[in-house]
């Protein structure tokens, strides 16, 4: 859990809220509210100040033998809209070409889930995770692709519980459509509705 965040402030600024609602908070029900929240955004946002590239530092030179694709998808993910402080959660797939290096697998989501625990928005998340992963590994090209569904969207306003955003990103010979193809045909989705998505954003 993120020790670096205000549980008191936090708390003081739920009993507030609670208040401005119409709510009590020194009721039974909602007395020990606030520091649950405090607790709870202390895990959604333990991703703030952490640098993700950390995790990437112990890459190991594998010289040309590094196959030409890793690939590792159905990445679970969380996160924190930062228009409305809603969660946005779905699933996230990583292809990279390597260079020289390769990064354990379990790297890869770890960097994931420190970019998403703290105030997103989804296209720049995926943008962060592909840049992390080009700054760390120095790999041919990147793929990131994110689908996700939005409490903003399905909780509020237009209120479509089963729309689901799907954004992509790439670097070096990844960003290429024809390379791009064959990696979403692995994913099972096709090449034109990922166009769609990203055309949309």
């Amino acid at each position: 859990m993120n020790e670096t965040v205000d549980r008191e402030r936090i708390a003081a600024a739920v009993r507030e809220m609670l208040s401005a609602i119409g709510s009590d908070p020194d009721s039974p029900e909602l007395a020990s509210t606030p520091f649950r929240v405090a607790d709870a955004y202390a895990e959604f946002f333990a991703g703030v100040g952490t640098d993700p590239a950390g995790f990437l530092s112990d890459a190991v030179p594998v010289g040309a033998d590094t196959g030409e694709l890793v690939l590792v998808r159905d990445i679970a993910l969380r996160s924190m809209c930062e228009h409305h402080l809603l969660p946005f959660r779905g699933r996230a797939h990583v292809a990279y070409r390597p260079g020289s290096r390769v990064v354990g697998l379990s790297a890869i989501p770890r960097v994931i889930d420190t970019l998403a625990a703290r105030p997103q928005v989804q296209e720049r998340l995926g943008e962060q995770i592909a840049q992390t992963l080009e700054d760390g590994l120095a790999p041919a090209g990147v793929l990131v692709v994110l689908e996700a569904s939005h409490g903003c969207v399905s909780d509020r306003g237009v209120r479509q519980a089963d729309a689901v955003t799907m954004t992509v990103a790439s670097r070096g010979v990844l960003a290429d459509p024809a390379e791009q193809a064959a990696i979403f045909a692995l994913l099972g989705c096709g090449s034109g509705a990922v166009a769609t998505a990203e055309a949309d954003r």
